[in-house]
């Protein structure tokens, strides 16, 4: 345990964090994306885990994660498959946390966001059980002077 250092970061996950570059992307996946196979094309190349739901993920994962703010989609949700206008419960609940940080998510279609997920620095899964809480996160910076 650390002070300031939310406890569901482990030291695995918490090396993966510090070695990100801007630019570098996250994925916050729920329980039933495939995982170890898409982590598999990732720089880390195995899933790390988280046992929270993606929402709480994402919170853990914000409060050391800058997200980027110099391009567009610097976050990103998997759009429900046949209604890409949907936006289920834990999408909300994962937008809020976001919008909170400054950020607008943007909707990938499933495969789509599996090809993108294939790009991204690391993958960690959760425990949701909820359908889409599936998320791409794009690493900011921390500006000269800002204290963190």
């Amino acid at each position: 345990m650390l002070k300031g250092i939310d406890p569901l970061l482990n030291a695995e996950l918490l090396g993966v964090l510090a070695a990100m570059g801007h630019g570098d992307e996250i994925v916050i996946t729920d329980a039933n994306f495939p995982s170890e196979s898409v982590a598999r094309d990732t720089v880390h190349g195995t899933a790390l885990r988280m046992d929270c739901s993606a929402p709480r993920a994402v919170e853990a994962i914000l409060s050391l994660l800058p997200v980027d703010d110099f391009e567009p989609d610097a976050v990103r949700f998997m759009n429900v498959v046949g209604d890409p206008q949907a936006r289920p419960e834990v999408i909300q609940e994962g937008e809020a946390l976001f919008r909170a940080e400054g950020a607008d998510l943007t909707g990938v279609d499933r495969f789509d966001f599996y090809d993108q997920a294939r790009e991204a620095y690391a993958i960690v899964q959760t425990a949701e059980r909820r359908f889409y809480g599936n998320f791409i996160i794009r690493k900011g910076v921390i500006p000269p002077g800002s204290g963190s």
